[in-house]
């Protein structure tokens, strides 16, 4: 569907887009105070980008009005720090020692193992975890579904009822 949006006599927007069919309803045809508008999806920031504003600007690119998104760079201080926090809260986690093999990318701001998880579909139930005392993806027994609250336990490597 078309989309257009109503331009002032100064050149400026007003309002939001409106569809094609919407305007040649009111008017009959496309006034000429309202020109094509091209809809452009919010973009998702890659890693160590920050998207400036959750709101588009309309603006006139090659002759035809659309969304644009500010997109920027993070500075190398917000990167550092965007790093430091995925570091402390991977140190904190209460199964840390289970994965000492894993190691920090920069790139994907994320610890990575040193073997990829298997590519082959898990039995039903059954998942792959990795299992720090051997370095390597094993599959987990089937957690258990008798109504009980349970938690994995990397080091006995069972299903543990939580019991409070």
């Amino acid at each position: 569907m078309n989309l257009y949006i109503q331009v002032d006599e100064n050149g400026n927007t007003a309002n939001h887009p409106a569809f094609e069919d919407n305007l040649l309803q009111a008017f009959g045809s496309i006034p000429s105070n309202w020109e094509p508008f091209i809809r452009v999806q919010q973009p998702t920031p890659n890693t160590y980008q920050i998207l400036e504003n959750t709101t588009s600007t309309y603006q006139k690119i090659n002759g035809t009005w659309t969304d644009v998104w500010q997109l920027r760079d993070m500075t190398d201080i917000e990167k550092a720090t965007k790093q430091q926090a995925v570091k402390d809260a991977w140190s904190s986690n209460p199964n840390a020692n289970n994965f000492t093999a894993w190691t920090f990318d920069e790139t994907t701001c994320s610890y990575m193992p040193p073997v990829s998880l298997p590519t082959e579909t898990p039995p039903t139930g059954q998942t792959y975890r990795w299992q720090g005392s051997t370095n390597s993806w094993q599959l987990a027994p089937v957690m258990p579904t008798d109504g009980k609250m349970y938690t994995w336990n990397f080091t006995t490597w069972v299903w543990d009822e939580v019991t409070s």
